[in-house]
C-alpha cells in the first residue's frame, strides 16, 4: 500500500527571510516544481560538500550569451566542480563577450531588418556581427598561431579551452577554469565559430591536429578513479549526454540534478528525466536525483544564492 507523505503546508514568507529558509518553505509545499527545486538544492549542497565526489557541471552554450554567464563563471571560480562539459557556442560567447558586448533585444524583432543591420538574434539577445564571427576569427587565429610557434602541433578540446582561458580575463568562465585547473570538455567543438577557426587553422598548418581521443583519455582517468560522482546539468543536448555517457563507466552518477524546459513525450535526450538514465546505468539506482522543469535563466540565480548562503554556513 502506498503511504501518503506529510501534510501540504502553506508557504509563508516574512520580511528579510534568508533565501535558504524560502527553499525550506518550498520543500513542504507539496506541489509542483517547488518540491523539485528544494530537493535539487539539497542534492547540490550534498554533492559539492562531498570531498570524495568527482563533480561535473554541464551547460548549453546559449546561456553564456546572457547574464547567466556570471553565475557559470562564479560556480567555477568557487571551485565547486572538477569538470565542465559544454558546447562550442559557450566558447564563442565567452570570447565575444570578453572582447566586445552583446545587446538587449526582444523575441519579436524583425529578423530581416536585423540581418540588414548585420545583427544576429539569439532569442532576445542581440549579437552584432562584428562582435562575433570576425572577432572570434581574429582572436582564435592569433591564439592558435602562438601555440603553434611554441611547438604545439596537437591539442585536445580541454587544451584548447585552457589556451583560450589564459588569454581572457576575470569576467570569463574559461579564465577561471584555466586558473582553477577545471577541465572544460567540448565534445561538439566543430559545431561553432571556435571549431571553424580550428579547421581553418589546419588549412594553413596541415600538421596541426585536434585530438578528440585525448579528451576521452582524460575523462576515463577521472571517472575510473572516482569514489563517487555527481552532475549539475543545465540544459540538455550533447553536454548533458556526454556527462551521463562517461559516468556509465563507473556504474553511474551518485548525485544528479537536471534543469530543462524539454518534455519527455518525444523521446528526446533533452526531454528525458534523470531517472530514465538509471535504466542505462548512467545514474545509480540509489542516487540522489531530481529533474527540475524550469527556464534556467529565471531559476539558477536563486539556486546559486541559496547555495552560497548554505555552503558558507
Amino acid at each position: 500500500m502506498l503511504e501518503p507523505g506529510r501534510p501540504v503546508k502553506d508557504i509563508e514568507i516574512s520580511p528579510n527571510m534568508p533565501i535558504e529558509k524560502i527553499f525550506e518553505e518550498l520543500s513542504q509545499s507539496g506541489g509542483f516544481e517547488s518540491v523539485n527545486l528544494s530537493d535539487g538544492l539539497g542534492i547540490l549542497i550534498e554533492m559539492i560538500s562531498d570531498k570524495q565526489c568527482l563533480k561535473f557541471v554541464s551547460f548549453v552554450g546559449a546561456v553564456v550569451s546572457t547574464g547567466l554567464r556570471g553565475i557559470i563563471r562564479d560556480m567555477i571560480k568557487n571551485k565547486w566542480f572538477d569538470v565542465a562539459i559544454t558546447t562550442c557556442g559557450a566558447l564563442d560567447h565567452d570570447i565575444a563577450r570578453h572582447f566586445s558586448h552583446y545587446k538587449e533585444g526582444s523575441f519579436t524583432m524583425d529578423d530581416r531588418e536585423l540581418a540588414d543591420q548585420d545583427i544576429h538574434r539569439l532569442g532576445n539577445v542581440l549579437v552584432p556581427m562584428d562582435s562575433y564571427g570576425p572577432l572570434i576569427e581574429e582572436k582564435m587565429q592569433a591564439f592558435l598561431e602562438e601555440e603553434y610557434q611554441n611547438g604545439t602541433k596537437e591539442m585536445t578540446t580541454v587544451e584548447i579551452c585552457k589556451m583560450i582561458g589564459k588569454h581572457l580575463g576575470e569576467d570569463s568562465f574559461l579564465y577561471w577554469a584555466y586558473k582553477n585547473n577545471v577541465d572544460v570538455v567540448v565534445p561538439g567543438i566543430m559545431d561553432g565559430a571556435v571549431g571553424s577557426q580550428i579547421w581553418l587553422f589546419t588549412q594553413k598548418h596541415s600538421d596541426f591536429k585536434l585530438n578528440m581521443a585525448g579528451d576521452a583519455n582524460l575523462l576515463s582517468g577521472h571517472v575510473f578513479k572516482a569514489e563517487r560522482s555527481g552532475a549539475f546539468m543545465i540544459g540538455g543536448g550533447i553536454s548533458k549526454h556526454h556527462t551521463l555517457w562517461w559516468n556509465q563507466y563507473r556504474e553511474g552518477l551518485d548525485y544528479a540534478l537536471y534543469i530543462t524546459t524539454a518534455q519527455e513525450f518525444d523521446g528526446s535526450l533533452s526531454g528525458a528525466l534523470v531517472r530514465e538514465a538509471i535504466s542505462w546505468g548512467k545514474v545509480t539506482q540509489k542516487a540522489r536525483q531530481a529533474t527540475l522543469h524550469a527556464e534556467v535563466t529565471t531559476i539558477l540565480p536563486f539556486i546559486y544564492a541559496a547555495l552560497v548562503s548554505k555552503l558558507q554556513n
